[in-house]
């Protein structure tokens, strides 16, 4: 698995970005008798849901928990997202994949956690740039593979972190962005929602700025078939801050029609003050773990999790290896602040 962080837009965007510094009226029609048994129907599932009831998935094959000791105890006896990168499993593979990641969450009767990573494009060229897919026809088929892996398993999927913020970004060009992305999270937002999944369309986080278009590029991105966004992945920012943000964005969605949406927080790495830039993203020593994940559905709300693996390295920084790869430096410094070592062998 390749976790990563949310990092070039603190690296570069948000250096740039500090440099650059409608109603809808709607029809009402009464509902047929149909309409109205559907709607009940809907309701009723929707209290029934075994997310609203299941606890979150730990899954001992994580890094952390095969690491056993106070790696185990700190970090891996948390629930964390696995990731669907396309390196590790490609479209022939990745039905499996899921098929064996979810079994794995329903013997234990807890709600599995994916996080959808394989965006032609992403990470700009950075440290997650080894995509093999590289057209929108190759996504497509990836996607629907997930999908057919996650019907019926009541799922979490974090889609795509950083893609839509740094897409659509108007403060720094991505040479490595491709032709018709909105497009692709569409697809896969209502492909994997065909799921029966929680699809959560990737946000940024508060200090991914400029954003205020950027409801409507979540609107062109397809979040009317998620459930909502998610914010702060493998990022820094403090929960309160985060709150306000998401809260932002689903206003800036109501005003363009798009209702009832909730949001999850990232907070597996944001239990200190970030720097003061708030562009040393990459392994900072500073950071630490931050509180537990847990599903609150507190309205909107629907709660945090740990989708960055804490101690999987951000990259080549601070003493990192290569991104997402597990090192014990990093986990020491994120749960004491110190460690026996310098850097990260490779």
């Amino acid at each position: 698995m390749l976790p990563r962080t949310s990092r070039l837009h603190s690296r570069v965007l948000l250096t740039l970005a500090a440099l650059v510094a409608t109603g809808l009226t709607v029809a009402l029609v009464e509902p047929s008798g149909a309409d109205q048994v559907a709607g009940t129907h809907a309701a009723a599932k929707a209290k029934t849901d075994p997310r609203k009831k299941l606890g979150l998935f730990v899954d001992s094959k994580m890094p952390a928990y095969q690491k056993g000791g106070v790696y185990r105890d700190k970090i891996g006896s948390r629930s964390q997202a696995f990731w669907l990168i396309p390196e590790a499993y490609d479209t022939a593979h990745v039905k499996d994949k899921v098929l064996e990641y979810t079994g794995d969450a329903g013997a234990a009767h807890k709600t599995p956690v994916l996080t959808v990573y394989g965006i032609p494009g992403r990470d700009c060229g950075q440290y997650s740039s080894g995509n093999p897919l590289t057209t929108a026809a190759e996504y497509r088929g990836w996607i629907r593979k997930i999908a057919g892996g996650l019907q019926g398993k009541h799922a979490m999927v974090i889609l795509e972190p950083d893609a839509l913020p740094l897409f659509s970004s108007p403060a720094v060009t991505c040479p490595t962005k491709p032709e018709g992305w909105a497009g692709m999270l569409r697809f896969a937002s209502k492909t994997l929602d065909n799921s029966g999944a929680w699809v959560y369309l990737d946000a940024g986080h508060s200090n991914w700025t400029p954003y205020d278009d950027r409801p409507s590029f979540l609107k062109k991105a397809g979040v009317q078939y998620a459930r909502g966004i998610s914010t702060n992945v493998s990022n820094f920012r403090p929960t309160a801050d985060e709150r306000t943000y998401a809260k932002a964005m689903l206003a800036g969605l109501r005003g363009l029609g798009i209702t009832g949406k909730h949001y999850v927080i990232d907070t597996s790495r944001n239990g200190a003050v970030p720097s003061s830039d708030g562009n040393d993203v990459i392994n900072p020593t500073w950071a630490r773990v931050g509180k537990p994940p847990k599903l609150r559905f507190d309205g909107s709300f629907d709660g945090t999790l740990w989708v960055k693996h804490p101690g999987e390295s951000d990259g080549y920084v601070n003493g990192g290896n290569s991104s997402g790869k597990w090192c014990f430096m990093l986990a020491d410094r994120l749960l004491t602040g110190t460690s026996d070592q310098t850097s990260c062998p490779e």
